[in-house]
């Protein structure tokens, strides 16, 4: 029995090891029930879902399937990138027709279950110039943000200059005080990083190392985590 042009028939579904924020591979079977072949226009993706079926990532990264015929089955493994942070989700893999609608708008029920997902495991650091020192409660924050899954974690800078020796005006937007700053769109100056991360280098913003937001990395900002620039230390 078909729902109409487009249909699937969902198999078997796994994923890989869940950590927060990282990627990990999941594989599902599906049959193509409907009435027209499936084409580059239709691809598999995923939704993350909370302890009611809502919506917390509904637009999961998509991976292209071959061609499939009506009555046709096929096997396919996708990339999933694990939400943030840690803990029980619903999990849904569902297909797109792209340009027209998702197949659960048409009728068709996904495929999932709940899972669990771990704290992102590894070491991370941050290189810190001989004149800036972490402030306390430095150490404890950027580990748990690590944990609960962001890649590259930064925050704010106190500056702790001798007479003379003012506070910078390019160091205005890391002023210390406010929490996270979603999407904070200032390079990040002196960030912890996990290993395996990449950043891309930026010109000193106040003599302090600065970087561009990874684009393909969970990364943040959150002005409590507070670096102190010690100037006159500076040589």
């Amino acid at each position: 029995m078909t729902l109409g042009p487009l249909a699937v028939r969902w198999g078997e579904w796994k994923l890989g090891e869940l950590r927060a924020g990282t990627p990990t591979t999941g594989r599902v079977t599906l049959e193509n029930t409907g009435t027209v072949t499936w084409r580059e226009r239709i691809v598999l993706s995923y939704h993350w879902l909370d302890d009611r079926g809502n919506p917390i990532v509904w637009d999961g990264l998509r991976t292209a399937l071959p061609v499939v015929e009506p009555g046709g089955r096929v096997s396919v493994e996708a990339p999933v990138q694990a939400p943030i942070p840690p803990g029980r989700y619903g999990f849904a893999f569902d297909l797109v027709a792209e340009g027209i609608a998702w197949f659960a708008e048409l009728g068709n029920d996904p495929t999932g279950g709940e899972v669990d997902v771990g704290p992102r495991p590894g070491d991370h650091a941050a290189a810190l110039p001989e004149w800036v020192e972490t402030a306390p409660g430095w150490a404890e924050r950027v580990a748990a943000a690590h944990a609960e899954g962001f890649g590259v974690v930064a925050g704010s800078i106190a500056w702790e200059g001798s007479l003379g020796r003012r506070r910078p005006a390019a160091l205005a937007p890391y002023e210390p005080g406010p929490g996270r700053i979603p999407g904070f769109s200032h390079p990040l100056v002196c960030p912890s990083v996990m290993d395996g991360v990449v950043l891309e280098r930026l010109p000193d913003v106040a003599g302090l190392p600065a970087f561009a937001a990874p684009l393909d990395e969970p990364w943040l900002y959150d002005g409590r985590i507070v670096l102190r620039a010690v100037p006159q230390r500076r040589r």
